[in-house]
């Protein structure tokens, strides 16, 4: 992973998306085209009210939703891992030059699970000229992404969260071009990046550094909503590995020496033995809780370790998991 890459990256995207949205932003206020002065008129009035109590806050928050969802769309992407088998933000084929499902909406081959998401009528129309427009691809795109992100909500709701209307009309018009926010995605994030998850941390952190910088360098109190800026950092796995091989792995061992979990975890570090320590005798009976969860990287790992664990006390595999998610893990957020 070319981390050095996604440092530069990240903040300037973060830039770029709030340029880009507050531009968007005007353009919604302003409600000039019919469908803002009708259909979306509520919309509208609502995003007139929170901009005028903080403009400066919606734009973030805005930015950061379709950051998040950019990122979680290139890693599918890169892993092959949509169910719809199209690419959304790149192109499988590397000769092509548009991303996988506006060539595929152009061929007339876009895959049911998206078109019950669009207009499909609207799209043709579009392709077709029959609905004018001085950019009919940007605007076709621009509904293929949105329904992606639609599909996405029903499998992954807490990060493809529901598109409500404000989201939805400050998503940039032009997602195409050498200029557009989504570019960086494509360019600046390889498929090889993406095949270690922690890109997606790294991202955040990434994204988020300028925001920290500016919140340490104040000499007044922080306001409660710059304070995670500050808090909600990226573990790297490797520290994840140690904190949770040397608490929970270590209090398997002390109650089974004789276990060979010690072969799981490279990152335990052998200690002088212990006559005070917390009794169990069975897997079920352990209690791990992250106090301050974020995205729950402590207790995936946990899971993992806990799997091994239930393995070894000879649970039986289907059961496991449902035992773990029940008995084991608990996660404390704001």
């Amino acid at each position: 992973m070319n981390t050095a890459a996604l440092k530069i990256f990240a903040p300037a995207v973060r830039r770029a998306l709030h340029e880009a949205v507050s531009r968007k932003l005007d353009v919604v206020l302003a409600a000039q085209s019919a469908d803002y002065r009708t259909t979306f008129a509520p919309q509208v009035a609502e995003l007139r009210k929170q901009a005028s109590a903080d403009r400066s806050a919606l734009i973030e928050q805005v930015s950061y939703t379709w950051f998040n969802r950019f990122t979680a769309l290139r890693y599918l992407d890169a892993r092959g891992w949509h169910p719809f088998n199209l690419r959304v933000l790149t192109v499988t084929d590397p000769t092509a030059t548009q991303p996988d499902v506006l060539r595929a909406t152009r061929e007339g081959a876009l895959p049911e699970e998206l078109v019950r998401h669009t207009n499909a009528n609207r799209l043709r129309a579009l392709l077709t000229g029959e609905i004018p427009s001085t950019n009919p691809q940007a605007e076709v795109y621009r509904e293929l992404v949105l329904a992606s992100c639609r599909f996405y909500h029903a499998l992954l709701p807490n990060l493809f969260e529901r598109l409500d209307d404000a989201t939805e009309l400050l998503l940039p018009d032009d997602l195409l071009t050498e200029q557009s926010v989504v570019t960086g995605f494509r360019t600046e994030i390889t498929d090889a990046d993406c095949a270690d998850v922690e890109v997606i941390g790294w991202l955040y952190q990434f994204y988020i550094s300028e925001k920290k910088d500016e919140v340490m360098a104040r000499k007044s109190a922080v306001p409660t909503e710059d304070i995670p800026a500050v808090t909600q950092l990226f573990t790297p796995h490797w520290i994840v590995r140690y904190l949770v091989e040397n608490s929970l792995g270590r209090l398997w061992l002390l109650n089974r020496p004789g276990s060979r979990l010690r072969e799981h975890m490279p990152y335990y570090i052998e200690a002088e033995p212990e006559t005070e320590f917390l009794k169990i005798s069975t897997p079920e009976e352990i209690r791990v809780c992250d106090p301050a969860v974020g995205s729950g990287h402590m207790l995936t790992y946990a899971f993992d370790l806990l799997y091994a664990i239930y393995e070894e006390a000879g649970y039986a595999p289907a059961e496991i998991p449902g035992l773990i998610l029940r008995r084991n893990l608990t996660g404390l957020g704001l």
